[in-house]
Parts: structure tokens; C-alpha cells; sequence
């Protein structure tokens, strides 16, 4: 009998750099927060990006209503709508093999309470096949959680900074700050999970409390500008790839310059095409 050592057995359950090909649940979600094992998220908007993501190892990828600011060309995520969260997610599935498709919940399609929060993640499972919805709020947006986690959707939960909520923020400041601020992030992040939700991002937290809240809660807590004592990180594809123009907020490590590169791809082309030396006779057919 073949004699697998227990690090061996673990390696292979990994999220990122694990063997299995299956497609990723949230019950490996949950095992690996038992593992302590920390975790990649990346942003996809289409089926070609994710495609490369799913084939990186990366576990989890969340068709973001960031693709209002970096897809859509919107100047925030508010204006995001449905039917292009449930196009764009169901290009994300059909891209990939092995992650698990978190799709948001855009504005305006939950706030009204649990029903409408279920009929639109009914469609985004039903019509884009995503394996879980994300929504923002903490204690506000318990009930919805609740309900659709007992529907047989499962949850990714959002607090801190919420940028559906930018309008009342009046911009996109640091959330937990000061006493009582930190004790009500707390207070949301007990809410979700008590809901149900199998995860919940954290963003733009300071680091500390982060850290706390992520020791004190049984489900993984995915930072974005929340220190690193999260369980998993998550990025959006655009700013971590070098894709967005100017400048990016703080947290963001960029590890590619894809802007720079696809422009010198197409002043190259347009320069080839201008001069004569594209199309060459290796690329016109007889």
C-alpha cells in the first residue's frame, strides 16, 4: 500500500498549488481556513482573462461590479446592472474549469430585502452558472444572507468600505477607525457569519483590526487594503496586472506593466501596417 505522508495530502488540497482539477467549492473554502492556509482572489470579466487566471491556479475569481470603473468605463460601481453582472459572470464560467465564480450582487439589486436579493442571485446561479454571490453590508444586510444561504446560495459578505455606498461616503476612506467604528465592524463581521456567509471581504481596514477580526471569526476573511493577516487577498485583475491608467489606491502591488505593453503592441502593429511591412508574404494566402 502507497504511503501518502500528511503534508503530501495537504499540498494536494491546497487552493493554490493544489492537484485536484475539480471545480472549487466553498466547503474547500472552509477546510482551508482549518489549514491556516492562505489564499489568492483575483477580479475576471471575461472568458478569455479567466481562462489564464483558472489555468495560474487561481482559486477563487470574482466577477466584480469593479468592471463598472475598469470594464464598462463608469466612473464608480453604482450604475452596474444586472444583466451585464449575469453576461459578463457567465463568461467568467464558461472561461474556467477549476475556480470558484463569486458574482456581486450590483447595486439596487438587494437592498430592498431578502426576496429581491434571492430572485437576483436565483438568476446569476441559474443563468450564469456562478458557484456563489457576493453582497455588501454587514448587520443591514444579515436577513438577505440569511435567506439566501438557506436557498442553497452561498454567500461571500463585504464590509468596511463598501464602494456601492460611495455617494454616501463621499469618497473611499479608511473604514474601523477609532473605537467605535472598530466595535461596529466587529458587530458586522459576527452578523454575516452568524448569517451563514462562507467568507467575507475586508476593505480598506486597518491592519490591526483586520487581524482581529480575522481571529475571531470560524469563516475566511478576504483582505483588499486590510493588512496581511487576512486569509486570502484579493486584487482587481486591472490594477494588479498593470492594466489601469494612473494612479492605484495605496494597497495595490502591480506585477506587470500590460498597459505599457499592449500599447507598444499596437503602435508596433500600426507602424507595420503604415510602412508596408505588414502583411507580408507569410501572411497572404495564393
Amino acid at each position: 500500500m502507497t504511503h501518502v505522508s500528511p503534508a503530501r495530502n495537504q499540498s494536494d488540497k491546497a487552493l493554490y498549488g493544489g492537484t485536484s482539477s475539480r471545480r472549487i467549492t466553498v466547503r474547500d473554502i472552509a477546510a482551508a481556513k482549518e489549514r491556516a492556509e492562505k489564499w489568492p482572489m483575483l477580479t475576471a470579466y471575461d472568458a478569455m482573462t479567466a481562462s489564464v487566471f483558472d489555468q495560474a491556479g487561481i482559486p477563487v475569481l470574482l466577477v466584480g461590479d469593479s468592471m463598472g470603473n475598469c470594464h464598462l468605463g463608469y466612473e464608480s460601481t453604482v450604475p452596474v446592472t444586472m444583466d451585464e453582472i449575469a453576461l459578463l459572470s457567465a463568461a467568467v464560467v464558461r472561461g474556467t474549469q477549476r475556480a470558484l465564480v463569486v458574482a456581486d450582487l450590483p447595486f439596487g439589486s438587494y437592498q430592498e430585502g431578502p426576496v429581491q436579493a434571492l430572485r437576483n442571485a436565483t438568476r446569476l446561479a441559474k443563468e450564469a452558472g456562478v458557484g456563489a454571490v457576493k453582497l455588501e453590508g454587514g448587520e443591514r444586510s444579515a436577513d438577505q444572507i440569511e435567506l439566501l444561504v438557506q436557498s442553497g446560495i452561498p454567500v461571500m459578505a463585504h464590509i468596511g468600505l463598501t464602494p456601492q455606498s460611495v455617494n454616501a461616503y463621499g469618497g473611499y476612506p479608511v473604514q474601523g477607525r477609532g473605537e467605535e467604528a472598530a466595535q461596529q465592524l466587529l458587530r458586522d463581521a459576527k452578523a454575516v457569519q452568524d448569517a451563514g456567509a462562507f467568507a467575507v471581504v475586508l476593505e480598506l481596514v486597518p491592519a490591526e483590526l483586520a487581524a482581529e477580526v480575522t481571529r475571531s471569526l470560524h469563516i475566511p476573511t478576504v483582505g483588499i487594503g486590510a493588512g496581511p493577516d487576512c486569509d486570502g487577498q484579493v486584487l482587481v485583475w486591472t490594477d494588479m496586472a498593470g492594466m489601469t491608467d494612473g494612479r492605484v489606491p495605496r494597497f495595490v502591488k502591480r506585477y506587470a506593466q500590460l498597459r505599457q505593453g499592449l500599447g507598444d503592441a499596437a503602435r508596433a502593429f500600426a507602424e507595420d501596417v503604415v510602412g508596408g511591412a505588414y502583411p507580408a508574404e507569410e501572411h497572404s494566402f495564393h
